[in-house]
């Protein structure tokens, strides 16, 4: 059970608080929509409000059989009133056991079901592409939908299941997200029939959540589908190599799995024939020191054959020359995002001479950047030239690990996303830190009995814009209701208006000169300069921006 914990985003094993309370059978609430009636539910928000919950609806038919390793294809039509009072179930990941790869499903909320037009919020969930969930259990609309809008929580494959991505016409990559796209456009299709407006659409993410959303402003699958991002602790824009294919992680599948590891030997064959529990239930085997890395199932830039693409060239490329969704952006990390997994490394002193002794070919491993090269080697000097500036490497700079950890495999992508699409957008970008230390967290100090929480770190804001009943009680008293009134607040702004602002506070856009920046607290304030010796080293961050922008030939 202990492992779960560590592993798990968001483990089942923290159970603690019913939403039962707060779900009410309505036989007759049903909503008519394009493809058919749906029966739902209600919820009662934070402040009262009645929400009309759809939970479980599909919308693509069950990727099984032939379909396994597809596109996902449309939901058809149905002609009986549809149950949309249950969640729906696990995408098949590792360390839960109620999991079914027919899983494509989506739970919508709404305050009416009138004929309004009202803003939409399509929320992509975390879990790195290998773990995550929909399930209002895990993002309950209670805080958010205070604010007047719609809300789409979609479920999307992960894993081998979603991902795998051989680089040949079989398997050429990114089903996950074109799941996601899928989403869209159901969205576009049947949004108003939940009083939801199809050219109001706002989506959102966090971590490989974020990463989707920054991919969907570059893809030509999305384009048209949307108007605003935001893009929480996760961007497509980080050191993490973005390629044509992840033949390494296939294989690894593969050996996991008894399969042939190569393509023209019958690996895909191979792997269709085997249940979705066995290629998901075995993240332990993908691990190559301690739980890391934390990046592994990633988008590919797919080959041509003849399919819809996703993912074209690389979203950096997309960006500069202008092949990018120019919509109004919301980006920003937690103060200490990753952080805290440096006590794992501390903590375990055969993990830690490793890291000392054999960094230049743990690092690559950890921290998501190119592995086996000169230009790798060059890097790893230079991360331990200025993170660690003694060239010592002990129990006393964990700080330094922990920042390690923080700017590889979060704040640069999200830095370095704010920067470019700054100077390539039109549109606005709105850039912030969440930095409220409160009493619930996701990442507990070990040794403490899950009393005393590591900062503010990644995921830890999610408890505020969404009532995540399996982990805490809902949030009613100070401090935490102040910190749900700003984060809903500010989000329910920008979802509705493209600008943060209103009454709350005078947040500007952030710009190359002046790089403020809102810090979310129990106090709003601007700064400047995020990190800015960190996320500027020269020794570091330059080369592998100079690295990629030389690799595709920009200046």
């Amino acid at each position: 059970m202990a492992k779960i914990k560590i592993i798990l985003l968001f483990s089942l094993c923290y159970a603690s608080t019913s939403l039962g309370y707060f779900k009410q059978s309505e036989t007759n609430l049903i909503v008519s929509t394009p493809l058919g009636q749906l029966r739902g539910t209600t919820l009662t928000s934070r402040k009262g409000e009645k929400i009309l919950s759809f939970l479980g609806v599909r919308y693509a038919e069950a990727p099984i059989g032939n379909l396994r390793f597809q596109p996902p294809v449309p939901v058809k039509p149905w002609n009986e009133i549809y149950d949309a009072t249950e969640n729906p179930p696990l995408c098949p990941q590792s360390f839960v056991d109620s999991t079914k790869e027919d899983c494509l499903f989506l739970n919508v909320y709404t305050r009416s079901l009138e004929n309004e037009k009202k803003p939409v919020m399509v929320f992509f969930h975390p879990g790195g592409f290998y773990e995550g969930i929909s399930s209002s259990e895990f993002f309950g609309p209670h805080y958010i939908l205070d604010q007047d809008i719609v809300l789409v929580v979609p479920n999307y494959r992960l894993q081998t299941l979603g991902f795998l991505a051989t680089g040949s016409k079989e398997a050429p990559g990114n089903n996950g997200l074109k799941d996601q796209v899928q989403v869209l456009r159901w969205v576009q299709q049947n949004i108003a029939s939940f009083s939801g407006d199809p050219n109001n659409v706002t989506i959102c993410g966090y971590s490989a959540g974020g990463m989707s959303v920054t991919l969907h402003m570059v893809s030509p699958m999305s384009r048209g589908l949307f108007h605003k991002a935001i893009s929480m602790s996760g961007t497509a824009f980080g050191v993490q190599p973005i390629i044509s294919d992840q033949l390494r992680l296939a294989k690894k599948q593969a050996q996991l799995v008894n399969c042939p590891e190569e393509v023209d030997n019958g690996l895909i064959d191979c792997l269709k024939s085997k249940t979705s529990e066995e290629l998901s239930n075995n993240l332990e085997g993908y691990q190559e020191f301690l739980y890391d890395p934390i990046w592994l199932w990633m988008p590919v830039i797919e080959p041509d054959f003849g399919q819809e693409r996703f993912l074209v060239e690389h979203p950096i490329k997309s960006v500069v020359n202008k092949r990018v969704a120019d919509v109004p952006l919301l980006i920003g990390v937690t103060k200490d995002e990753f952080g805290g997994r440096s006590y794992f490394v501390v903590n375990n002193q055969t993990a830690l001479k490793e890291f000392d002794e054999n960094y230049k070919t743990i690092w690559p491993i950890i921290f998501g950047y190119e592995r086996d090269s000169q230009f790798s080697l060059n890097v790893s000097e230079g991360l331990r030239k200025f993170y660690f500036p003694g060239n010592e490497i002990d129990e006393s700079k964990r700080q330094g690990i922990a920042d390690l950890y923080a700017d590889s495999i979060i704040g640069f992508g999200s830095n370095r996303g704010a920067k470019l699409l700054t100077q390539h957008l039109n549109s606005k970008v709105y850039y912030y830190q969440f930095s409220y230390e409160g009493e619930h967290s996701f990442f507990y100090i070990p040794g403490t009995n899950d009393t005393i929480p590591y900062g503010a770190s990644h995921h830890d804001d999610l408890f505020y814009l969404f009532y995540i009943s399996l982990r805490t009680p809902m949030f009613t008293e100070e401090p935490e209701s102040k910190i749900v009134d700003n984060l809903t607040t500010i989000w329910g702004n920008f979802i509705k208006t493209g600008n943060p602002n209103a009454e709350l506070y005078n947040w500007p856009e952030y710009d190359l000169i002046n790089q403020q920046y809102l810090d979310i607290n129990i106090n709003l304030k601007t700064s400047s300069f995020m990190f800015e010796e960190r996320y500027e080293s020269e020794d570091v961050i330059t080369k592998v921006t100079a690295r990629i922008t030389k690799r595709m030939g920009l200046k």
